[in-house]
């Protein structure tokens, strides 16, 4: 499959237009429903996080999403202009507290590295680079 590109503003209203992407993309590589749920969901919150903390409050920047379904995986590939920021540093939340007693934070990025196979990031020419792999299986 050819490689498909999304560019989105960094405004969270943008969010619908990433959901038909992903689960399009779910749909070429053949995903169940839930797989495609938690592959939105995953994707979603790497997005909206890069939405709400790679910019400054109030300036306009945007966020870059290519992905295609390669032999064996899918890949989602999230870039950014915005501020440096490695989420696979982020220490897991500890899911084993309740919501009361667990920090603000992180839950996300736990979401993120919990649904896919790989996840990395590298700062390259100014920009955050967030590689998401699933596996086809």
């Amino acid at each position: 499959m050819d490689t498909k590109n999304l560019t989105l503003p960094n405004d969270v209203q943008e969010v619908p237009r990433l959901a038909a992407f992903v689960e399009d993309i779910c749909e070429v590589a053949g995903f169940d429903m839930g797989t495609t749920m938690k592959m939105n969901l995953a994707i979603e919150e790497a997005v909206v996080n890069v939405m709400n903390y790679a910019y400054p409050s109030g300036v306009k920047g945007e966020v870059r999403i290519e992905a295609g379904v390669r032999e064996g995986y899918v890949e989602f590939v999230i870039s950014d202009d915005g501020t440096p920021f490695n989420p696979t540093e982020v220490e897991d939340a500890d899911t084993t507290l309740s919501a009361e007693e667990r920090q603000i934070g992180g839950l996300g990025i736990f979401l993120v590295k919990h649904f896919m196979d790989i996840v990395e990031y590298k700062y390259v020419d100014g920009q955050n680079v967030l590689t998401l792999r699933k596996n086809l299986q």
